[in-house]
Protein backbone atom coordinates (compact mmCIF):
# COMPACT_ATOMS: atom_id res chain seq x y z
CA UNK A 1 0.00 0.00 0.00
CA UNK A 2 1.26 3.37 -0.54
CA UNK A 3 2.44 5.87 2.31
CA UNK A 4 0.67 8.46 3.26
CA UNK A 5 2.63 11.64 3.73
CA UNK A 6 3.10 12.61 7.38
CA UNK A 7 4.94 16.38 7.65
CA UNK A 8 6.07 18.93 4.61
CA UNK A 9 9.79 19.92 4.32
CA UNK A 10 11.79 22.25 1.91
CA UNK A 11 14.64 21.38 0.27
CA UNK A 12 16.91 24.17 -0.90
CA UNK A 13 18.93 23.78 -3.99
CA UNK A 14 21.70 26.45 -5.60
CA UNK A 15 23.50 26.93 -8.24
CA UNK A 16 25.81 29.32 -10.08
CA UNK A 17 22.62 29.86 -12.57
CA UNK A 18 19.46 30.05 -10.50
CA UNK A 19 18.31 29.26 -6.62
CA UNK A 20 15.31 27.69 -5.88
CA UNK A 21 12.88 26.83 -3.22
CA UNK A 22 11.08 23.37 -3.25
CA UNK A 23 8.15 21.79 -0.93
CA UNK A 24 8.21 17.97 -0.57
CA UNK A 25 6.17 15.92 0.72
CA UNK A 26 8.23 13.39 3.56
CA UNK A 27 7.84 9.27 2.99
CA UNK A 28 8.69 7.72 6.29
CA UNK A 29 11.15 5.48 6.65
CA UNK A 30 9.02 1.68 6.35
CA UNK A 31 6.91 3.04 3.55
CA UNK A 32 6.54 0.96 0.54
CA UNK A 33 4.71 1.12 -3.05
CA UNK A 34 3.29 -2.18 -4.48
CA UNK A 35 3.36 -2.91 -8.19
CA UNK A 36 -0.28 -4.76 -7.51
CA UNK A 37 -1.93 -1.49 -6.40
CA UNK A 38 -2.78 0.95 -9.17
CA UNK A 39 -3.52 3.40 -6.27
CA UNK A 40 0.15 3.00 -4.70
CA UNK A 41 2.05 6.36 -5.72
CA UNK A 42 3.92 9.11 -3.62
CA UNK A 43 2.82 12.31 -5.10
CA UNK A 44 5.04 15.76 -5.07
CA UNK A 45 3.29 18.25 -3.34
CA UNK A 46 0.92 19.46 -6.08
CA UNK A 47 0.66 16.74 -7.81
CA UNK A 48 3.07 17.39 -10.83
CA UNK A 49 5.26 14.22 -10.34
CA UNK A 50 4.54 10.63 -8.68
CA UNK A 51 6.63 7.79 -7.95
CA UNK A 52 4.86 4.72 -9.03
CA UNK A 53 4.92 1.33 -10.93
CA UNK A 54 3.99 1.37 -14.53
CA UNK A 55 3.51 -1.18 -16.97
CA UNK A 56 6.22 -1.54 -19.73
CA UNK A 57 5.67 1.56 -21.96
CA UNK A 58 6.50 -0.35 -25.00
CA UNK A 59 3.87 -3.42 -23.95
CA UNK A 60 6.38 -5.70 -25.26
CA UNK A 61 6.26 -7.35 -22.19
CA UNK A 62 4.78 -7.61 -18.75
CA UNK A 63 7.23 -6.07 -16.98
CA UNK A 64 6.52 -3.49 -14.05
CA UNK A 65 8.79 -0.52 -13.67
CA UNK A 66 9.35 2.00 -10.50
CA UNK A 67 9.41 5.23 -12.45
CA UNK A 68 8.71 8.74 -11.60
CA UNK A 69 6.33 9.95 -14.36
CA UNK A 70 4.92 13.26 -15.39
CA UNK A 71 1.21 14.64 -14.51
CA UNK A 72 0.30 10.54 -13.87
CA UNK A 73 1.08 9.92 -17.08
CA UNK A 74 3.26 6.98 -17.46
CA UNK A 75 4.46 7.74 -20.98
CA UNK A 76 6.29 10.37 -19.40
CA UNK A 77 8.55 8.67 -17.63
CA UNK A 78 11.30 10.97 -16.15
CA UNK A 79 13.49 8.23 -14.10
CA UNK A 80 13.18 4.47 -13.53
CA UNK A 81 14.68 2.97 -10.60
CA UNK A 82 17.61 0.56 -11.46
CA UNK A 83 17.30 1.23 -15.21
CA UNK A 84 21.18 2.04 -15.82
CA UNK A 85 22.09 -0.31 -12.79
CA UNK A 86 20.17 -3.01 -12.78
CA UNK A 87 21.25 -6.42 -14.57
CA UNK A 88 17.97 -6.38 -16.31
CA UNK A 89 16.98 -2.87 -16.42
CA UNK A 90 14.84 -2.18 -13.70
CA UNK A 91 11.97 -4.64 -14.83
CA UNK A 92 9.90 -6.19 -12.15
CA UNK A 93 7.17 -8.67 -11.95
CA UNK A 94 3.38 -7.38 -10.86
CA UNK A 95 3.46 -8.21 -7.21
CA UNK A 96 6.80 -6.55 -6.93
CA UNK A 97 7.24 -3.83 -4.59
CA UNK A 98 9.28 -0.21 -3.63
CA UNK A 99 10.64 -0.10 -0.24
CA UNK A 100 12.15 2.54 2.05
CA UNK A 101 13.58 0.11 4.61
CA UNK A 102 13.88 1.26 8.45
CA UNK A 103 17.63 1.49 8.03
CA UNK A 104 17.58 4.01 5.02
CA UNK A 105 17.57 1.73 1.74
CA UNK A 106 15.21 1.87 -1.05
CA UNK A 107 14.92 -1.23 -2.46
CA UNK A 108 12.97 -2.45 -5.67
CA UNK A 109 12.50 -6.09 -5.09
CA UNK A 110 9.91 -9.34 -7.30
CA UNK A 111 7.21 -9.91 -5.05
CA UNK A 112 7.27 -13.70 -6.42
CA UNK A 113 10.74 -14.62 -5.10
CA UNK A 114 11.46 -11.76 -2.78
CA UNK A 115 14.67 -11.17 -5.38
CA UNK A 116 16.66 -7.75 -5.33
CA UNK A 117 16.12 -5.73 -8.41
CA UNK A 118 17.83 -3.05 -7.47
CA UNK A 119 18.73 -0.51 -4.22
CA UNK A 120 19.99 2.92 -3.65
CA UNK A 121 22.95 1.46 -0.91
CA UNK A 122 22.11 3.98 1.52
CA UNK A 123 21.44 1.75 4.38
CA UNK A 124 23.36 2.97 7.52
CA UNK A 125 24.17 6.53 5.46
CA UNK A 126 21.64 8.24 7.88
CA UNK A 127 18.63 8.93 5.92
CA UNK A 128 15.54 9.71 7.72
CA UNK A 129 13.01 10.10 5.20
CA UNK A 130 12.26 10.24 1.49
CA UNK A 131 10.56 12.54 -0.69
CA UNK A 132 9.37 13.47 -4.04
CA UNK A 133 9.53 17.31 -4.78
CA UNK A 134 7.26 19.83 -7.29
CA UNK A 135 10.68 19.50 -9.76
CA UNK A 136 10.38 15.82 -10.06
CA UNK A 137 13.67 15.09 -8.00
CA UNK A 138 13.35 11.91 -5.13
CA UNK A 139 15.86 12.61 -2.36
CA UNK A 140 16.71 10.84 0.28
CA UNK A 141 17.49 13.21 3.51
CA UNK A 142 18.92 13.00 6.74
CA UNK A 143 15.97 15.27 8.34
CA UNK A 144 18.03 15.79 11.70
CA UNK A 145 20.59 17.60 9.88
CA UNK A 146 18.85 18.82 6.28
CA UNK A 147 21.40 16.54 4.13
CA UNK A 148 20.88 14.97 0.74
CA UNK A 149 22.10 11.20 0.70
CA UNK A 150 20.48 10.42 -1.76
CA UNK A 151 18.62 11.75 -4.98
CA UNK A 152 17.32 10.89 -8.27
CA UNK A 153 18.75 14.10 -9.96
CA UNK A 154 22.36 12.99 -8.83
CA UNK A 155 21.89 8.73 -10.56
CA UNK A 156 19.72 9.99 -13.56
CA UNK A 157 18.12 7.48 -16.36
CA UNK A 158 17.59 8.73 -19.84
CA UNK A 159 15.75 11.86 -18.65
CA UNK A 160 17.21 15.67 -17.80
CA UNK A 161 14.35 18.31 -16.11
CA UNK A 162 14.59 21.81 -15.45
CA UNK A 163 16.65 22.30 -12.65
CA UNK A 164 18.36 19.30 -12.51
CA UNK A 165 22.11 20.02 -13.30
CA UNK A 166 23.90 17.22 -16.07
CA UNK A 167 27.23 16.98 -15.09
CA UNK A 168 30.38 15.00 -16.84
CA UNK A 169 30.56 12.49 -14.20
CA UNK A 170 26.94 11.45 -15.28
CA UNK A 171 25.33 9.43 -18.05
CA UNK A 172 22.00 8.56 -19.92
CA UNK A 173 21.57 5.51 -21.09
CA UNK A 174 18.78 3.62 -23.31
CA UNK A 175 19.21 0.03 -24.25
CA UNK A 176 22.62 0.08 -25.73
CA UNK A 177 22.76 3.70 -26.52
CA UNK A 178 24.42 6.15 -24.00
CA UNK A 179 24.75 10.05 -23.60
CA UNK A 180 27.52 12.13 -21.71
CA UNK A 181 28.90 15.34 -21.24
CA UNK A 182 33.17 15.60 -21.97
CA UNK A 183 35.29 17.52 -19.99
CA UNK A 184 35.54 19.78 -22.85
CA UNK A 185 32.06 20.54 -22.82
CA UNK A 186 30.98 18.77 -25.94
CA UNK A 187 27.42 16.43 -25.75
CA UNK A 188 28.35 13.00 -27.53
CA UNK A 189 26.42 10.05 -28.15
CA UNK A 190 27.56 6.44 -28.28
CA UNK A 191 26.97 3.00 -28.88
CA UNK A 192 27.59 -0.05 -26.59
CA UNK A 193 28.18 1.89 -23.95
CA UNK A 194 30.16 5.41 -23.06
CA UNK A 195 33.91 3.81 -23.75
CA UNK A 196 32.27 2.17 -27.31
CA UNK A 197 31.76 3.37 -30.14
CA UNK A 198 30.90 7.52 -30.58
CA UNK A 199 28.84 8.44 -33.33
CA UNK A 200 27.69 11.71 -32.23
CA UNK A 201 30.09 14.69 -31.18
CA UNK A 202 28.24 18.65 -30.85
CA UNK A 203 31.59 19.97 -31.47
CA UNK A 204 31.72 23.61 -29.46
CA UNK A 205 32.22 26.82 -31.46
CA UNK A 206 35.40 28.60 -31.43
CA UNK A 207 34.47 31.05 -28.92
CA UNK A 208 34.25 28.24 -26.20
CA UNK A 209 37.12 26.12 -27.19
CA UNK A 210 38.95 25.98 -23.88
CA UNK A 211 39.72 23.71 -20.88
CA UNK A 212 36.73 23.75 -19.09
CA UNK A 213 37.21 23.25 -15.25
CA UNK A 214 33.10 21.30 -14.53
CA UNK A 215 31.11 21.67 -17.54
CA UNK A 216 26.76 21.42 -16.21
CA UNK A 217 24.46 20.65 -18.56
CA UNK A 218 20.79 22.12 -17.83
CA UNK A 219 17.23 22.33 -19.67
CA UNK A 220 15.13 25.21 -19.16
CA UNK A 221 11.77 25.89 -18.17
CA UNK A 222 11.52 27.41 -21.14
CA UNK A 223 12.84 25.46 -23.22
CA UNK A 224 17.02 26.37 -23.73
CA UNK A 225 19.39 23.64 -23.35
CA UNK A 226 22.83 25.56 -22.33
CA UNK A 227 26.15 24.66 -20.59
CA UNK A 228 27.34 26.67 -17.29
CA UNK A 229 31.33 26.42 -16.43
CA UNK A 230 33.41 28.46 -14.16
CA UNK A 231 35.53 29.40 -16.99
CA UNK A 232 32.61 30.55 -19.06
CA UNK A 233 31.16 34.47 -18.04
CA UNK A 234 27.95 33.29 -18.72
CA UNK A 235 25.63 29.92 -19.66
CA UNK A 236 26.66 28.62 -23.41
CA UNK A 237 22.93 28.28 -25.30
CA UNK A 238 23.07 24.80 -27.67
CA UNK A 239 20.04 24.01 -28.72
CA UNK A 240 16.63 25.74 -28.29
CA UNK A 241 13.18 24.10 -27.93
CA UNK A 242 10.85 24.82 -30.60
CA UNK A 243 8.18 26.37 -28.63
CA UNK A 244 10.88 28.37 -26.73
CA UNK A 245 9.65 30.51 -24.33
CA UNK A 246 6.24 29.91 -25.14
CA UNK A 247 3.08 30.26 -22.23
CA UNK A 248 1.39 27.50 -20.31
CA UNK A 249 2.31 25.06 -17.89
CA UNK A 250 4.81 23.07 -19.64
CA UNK A 251 6.72 20.41 -18.59
CA UNK A 252 10.31 20.77 -21.48
CA UNK A 253 12.50 17.99 -20.99
CA UNK A 254 15.50 16.49 -22.60
CA UNK A 255 15.88 12.52 -23.26
CA UNK A 256 17.98 9.74 -24.58
CA UNK A 257 15.06 7.41 -26.76
CA UNK A 258 15.71 3.95 -27.73
CA UNK A 259 16.55 4.96 -31.22
CA UNK A 260 19.97 6.45 -30.25
CA UNK A 261 18.46 9.88 -30.75
CA UNK A 262 18.61 12.77 -27.79
CA UNK A 263 15.78 15.16 -28.00
CA UNK A 264 14.14 17.51 -26.35
CA UNK A 265 10.52 17.25 -25.95
CA UNK A 266 7.64 19.06 -24.47
CA UNK A 267 4.30 18.25 -22.93
CA UNK A 268 0.99 20.26 -21.65
CA UNK A 269 -0.36 19.28 -18.05
CA UNK A 270 -3.10 17.84 -18.85
CA UNK A 271 -2.35 17.25 -22.44
CA UNK A 272 -1.41 13.61 -22.14
CA UNK A 273 1.02 13.71 -25.03
CA UNK A 274 4.94 14.84 -25.90
CA UNK A 275 6.00 16.46 -28.55
CA UNK A 276 9.26 16.38 -30.10
CA UNK A 277 10.75 20.17 -30.74
CA UNK A 278 14.57 19.28 -31.31
CA UNK A 279 16.37 16.41 -32.26
CA UNK A 280 20.60 16.06 -31.82
CA UNK A 281 20.59 14.01 -35.19
CA UNK A 282 18.13 15.72 -37.79
CA UNK A 283 18.97 12.46 -39.49
CA UNK A 284 18.26 9.10 -38.01
CA UNK A 285 19.84 6.48 -40.23
CA UNK A 286 22.95 8.39 -39.20
CA UNK A 287 22.50 7.27 -35.45
CA UNK A 288 24.91 3.85 -35.92
CA UNK A 289 23.14 0.46 -35.46
CA UNK A 290 19.55 1.79 -35.84
CA UNK A 291 18.99 -1.25 -38.50
CA UNK A 292 21.01 -3.75 -36.69
CA UNK A 293 23.98 -5.61 -37.68
CA UNK A 294 24.35 -5.10 -41.71
CA UNK A 295 21.22 -3.27 -41.74
CA UNK A 296 21.07 -0.90 -44.29
CA UNK A 297 18.78 2.16 -43.34
CA UNK A 298 16.85 4.06 -45.56
CA UNK A 299 14.09 6.24 -46.14
CA UNK A 300 10.55 5.78 -47.79
CA UNK A 301 7.64 7.91 -48.24
CA UNK A 302 6.61 6.96 -45.20
CA UNK A 303 9.63 6.90 -43.14
CA UNK A 304 12.31 4.56 -42.07
CA UNK A 305 13.06 1.76 -43.86
CA UNK A 306 15.48 -0.83 -42.20
CA UNK A 307 16.64 -3.85 -44.49
CA UNK A 308 19.12 -6.16 -45.33
CA UNK A 309 21.93 -4.88 -48.32
CA UNK A 310 20.64 -7.70 -50.86
CA UNK A 311 18.54 -11.19 -50.76
CA UNK A 312 22.12 -13.11 -49.73
CA UNK A 313 21.03 -11.85 -46.33
CA UNK A 314 17.95 -12.36 -44.04
CA UNK A 315 16.43 -10.97 -40.73
CA UNK A 316 17.35 -12.00 -38.05
CA UNK A 317 14.17 -11.26 -36.76
CA UNK A 318 11.15 -10.86 -39.06
CA UNK A 319 9.16 -9.15 -36.79
CA UNK A 320 11.47 -6.34 -36.10
CA UNK A 321 13.64 -5.20 -38.75
CA UNK A 322 15.68 -2.77 -36.59
CA UNK A 323 17.46 -6.17 -35.66
CA UNK A 324 19.49 -6.43 -38.28
CA UNK A 325 20.52 -8.94 -40.85
CA UNK A 326 22.72 -12.17 -41.20
CA UNK A 327 24.49 -13.50 -44.49
CA UNK A 328 22.72 -16.71 -45.67
CA UNK A 329 25.69 -18.53 -46.26
CA UNK A 330 28.46 -17.71 -43.46
CA UNK A 331 32.10 -16.53 -44.64
CA UNK A 332 33.61 -19.25 -42.83
CA UNK A 333 31.58 -21.63 -45.22
CA UNK A 334 32.93 -20.16 -48.33
CA UNK A 335 36.51 -21.53 -48.53
CA UNK A 336 37.98 -18.92 -50.40
CA UNK A 337 35.27 -18.06 -52.77
CA UNK A 338 34.45 -14.58 -51.63
CA UNK A 339 33.28 -11.84 -53.67
CA UNK A 340 32.12 -8.26 -52.82
CA UNK A 341 28.83 -7.09 -53.35
CA UNK A 342 28.32 -3.66 -54.77
CA UNK A 343 25.71 -0.73 -52.97
CA UNK A 344 25.30 2.35 -54.70
CA UNK A 345 25.24 5.61 -53.08
CA UNK A 346 25.70 3.73 -49.45
CA UNK A 347 27.77 4.49 -47.14
CA UNK A 348 28.91 2.23 -44.27
CA UNK A 349 29.25 4.28 -41.40
CA UNK A 350 32.65 5.55 -39.80
CA UNK A 351 33.24 8.17 -37.42
CA UNK A 352 36.50 10.41 -36.75
CA UNK A 353 37.55 8.17 -33.54
CA UNK A 354 38.06 5.47 -36.38
CA UNK A 355 39.69 7.48 -39.08
CA UNK A 356 43.24 6.85 -37.94
CA UNK A 357 42.75 2.58 -38.54
CA UNK A 358 40.01 3.15 -41.82
CA UNK A 359 40.84 5.71 -44.05
CA UNK A 360 42.94 5.12 -47.39
CA UNK A 361 44.07 7.00 -49.95
CA UNK A 362 42.62 5.02 -53.05
CA UNK A 363 40.34 4.44 -56.24
CA UNK A 364 37.50 2.76 -56.82
CA UNK A 365 38.30 -0.35 -57.66
CA UNK A 366 41.15 -0.83 -55.29
CA UNK A 367 39.03 0.23 -52.46
CA UNK A 368 36.54 -2.88 -53.31
CA UNK A 369 39.56 -5.52 -54.34
CA UNK A 370 41.69 -4.59 -51.38
CA UNK A 371 38.78 -5.28 -48.93
CA UNK A 372 37.96 -8.60 -50.92
CA UNK A 373 41.57 -9.71 -50.38
CA UNK A 374 42.53 -8.74 -46.85
CA UNK A 375 40.61 -10.84 -44.43
CA UNK A 376 40.15 -8.68 -41.58
CA UNK A 377 37.64 -6.57 -43.64
CA UNK A 378 34.39 -6.60 -43.90
CA UNK A 379 32.94 -4.16 -45.97
CA UNK A 380 34.70 -0.72 -47.61
CA UNK A 381 32.96 2.10 -48.90
CA UNK A 382 34.25 4.88 -51.82
CA UNK A 383 33.81 8.27 -51.73
CA UNK A 384 32.80 9.23 -54.99
CA UNK A 385 33.57 12.90 -54.27
CA UNK A 386 37.07 13.04 -56.45
CA UNK A 387 38.79 13.25 -53.12
CA UNK A 388 40.03 9.48 -53.63
CA UNK A 389 39.49 8.48 -50.33
CA UNK A 390 38.23 4.99 -49.34
CA UNK A 391 37.61 3.21 -45.68
CA UNK A 392 37.41 -0.15 -44.47
CA UNK A 393 35.47 -2.17 -42.28
CA UNK A 394 37.05 -4.45 -39.97
CA UNK A 395 34.11 -4.59 -37.27
CA UNK A 396 31.94 -8.05 -37.48
CA UNK A 397 29.35 -5.07 -36.90
CA UNK A 398 27.90 -3.09 -40.05
CA UNK A 399 25.69 -0.03 -40.13
CA UNK A 400 24.77 1.30 -43.56
CA UNK A 401 22.79 4.49 -45.15
CA UNK A 402 21.36 4.27 -48.20
CA UNK A 403 19.94 7.47 -50.26
CA UNK A 404 20.11 8.69 -53.73
CA UNK A 405 21.34 11.62 -52.19
CA UNK A 406 24.59 10.16 -51.04
CA UNK A 407 27.53 9.78 -54.25
CA UNK A 408 29.36 6.86 -52.41
CA UNK A 409 29.36 3.19 -53.37
CA UNK A 410 30.10 0.41 -50.48
CA UNK A 411 30.92 -3.14 -51.13
CA UNK A 412 30.02 -5.46 -48.22
CA UNK A 413 31.82 -9.32 -48.45
CA UNK A 414 29.88 -12.44 -49.38
CA UNK A 415 30.09 -15.90 -50.18
CA UNK A 416 30.79 -16.06 -54.33
CA UNK A 417 27.76 -17.51 -55.45
CA UNK A 418 25.29 -15.78 -57.54
CA UNK A 419 24.67 -12.27 -56.18
CA UNK A 420 20.98 -11.78 -55.55
CA UNK A 421 18.82 -8.42 -56.56
CA UNK A 422 18.59 -6.30 -53.50
CA UNK A 423 15.45 -3.88 -53.31
CA UNK A 424 15.74 -0.72 -55.05
CA UNK A 425 16.16 2.28 -52.42
CA UNK A 426 13.19 3.81 -51.79
CA UNK A 427 13.56 7.75 -52.31
CA UNK A 428 10.63 10.27 -51.78
CA UNK A 429 9.77 13.53 -50.03
CA UNK A 430 10.48 12.19 -46.58
CA UNK A 431 14.04 11.05 -47.64
CA UNK A 432 14.85 14.52 -49.11
CA UNK A 433 13.41 15.97 -46.29
CA UNK A 434 15.55 14.31 -43.57
CA UNK A 435 18.72 14.79 -45.35
CA UNK A 436 18.64 18.61 -45.21
CA UNK A 437 21.04 18.70 -42.52
CA UNK A 438 23.16 16.09 -43.33
CA UNK A 439 24.91 18.24 -45.75
CA UNK A 440 25.48 21.19 -43.74
CA UNK A 441 28.87 21.91 -43.32
CA UNK A 442 28.81 24.62 -41.23
CA UNK A 443 26.86 23.29 -38.03
CA UNK A 444 30.36 20.90 -37.62
CA UNK A 445 31.60 23.89 -36.22
CA UNK A 446 35.40 22.04 -36.12
CA UNK A 447 37.91 20.76 -38.23
CA UNK A 448 40.76 18.37 -37.69
CA UNK A 449 44.07 20.08 -39.43
CA UNK A 450 44.90 16.23 -40.60
CA UNK A 451 41.49 16.30 -42.40
CA UNK A 452 42.81 19.27 -44.56
CA UNK A 453 43.78 17.56 -47.94
CA UNK A 454 40.00 16.38 -47.46
CA UNK A 455 37.10 17.38 -49.51
CA UNK A 456 34.53 19.57 -47.90
CA UNK A 457 31.47 16.87 -49.57
CA UNK A 458 33.92 14.00 -48.06
CA UNK A 459 34.44 15.14 -44.57
CA UNK A 460 30.56 15.53 -44.15
CA UNK A 461 30.02 11.91 -45.71
CA UNK A 462 31.91 11.19 -42.41
CA UNK A 463 30.77 13.25 -40.26
CA UNK A 464 27.14 12.85 -38.58
CA UNK A 465 27.23 16.69 -37.16
CA UNK A 466 24.13 17.80 -38.15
Amino acid sequence: MGCPFLSIFIIFISTSIFSTVFVAADVQLGSSLSASDQNSKWNSPNNTFSLAFIRDPTGATSDYFAAIIYDNNPNIAIWVAGATTAPNGGAADSTATLSLLPNGNLELRNGSSNSLVWQSSTGSRGVSLGALDESGNFVLTNGARGLAIWSTFDNPTDTIVPNQNFTRNQFLQNGLYSFSLLDNGNLSLFWNGTEGFQYYDSWLNSSATMNLSSPTLNISPIGILSLSDPKLANPLDLAYSSDYAENGNILRFVKLDNDGNLRIYSSARGSGSKTIRWSALSNQCLVFAYCGNFGICSYNDTGLVCGCPSQNFELVDPRDSRKGCRRKVDLQNCQGNETMLQLDHTVLLTYPSQFNTELFSTGFQPCRSNCLLAPPCVGSTSLADGSGFCYQKVSTFISGYQSQAVPSTSFVKICGEPILGSPPVAVGSNDRGKESGWWSWEQCGIMVATWDTMSEESVNVLLTCA
